[in-house]
């Protein structure tokens, strides 16, 4: 028997873009914005945590996109 199994809600989706390149100076990926460790066991965090860091991930986009981190890294 095939059992079928929903997609899961777009706000815990993987937000793979399949652009898979880490960013030496955050560590966030250049496709998605997520962390290794969070690219390694995102099916395996709990809803709200995949919720949380999907928050997150426009911002770290934009800062990428900018590279607004790369100012305030130099400062420190």
């Amino acid at each position: 028997m095939i059992e079928i199994v929903p997609a899961e809600p777009a706000s815990i989706a993987s937000p793979c873009v399949n652009i898979c390149a880490l960013d030496d100076a955050t560590g966030w990926c250049r496709g998605c914005g997520r962390t290794i460790g969070e690219i390694s066991n995102w099916s395996a965090k709990p809803s709200a945590e995949r919720r949380a860091i999907r928050a997150a991930l426009p911002a770290r986009m934009a800062m990428l996109a900018d590279g607004a981190y790369r100012s305030s890294a130099a400062g420190k």
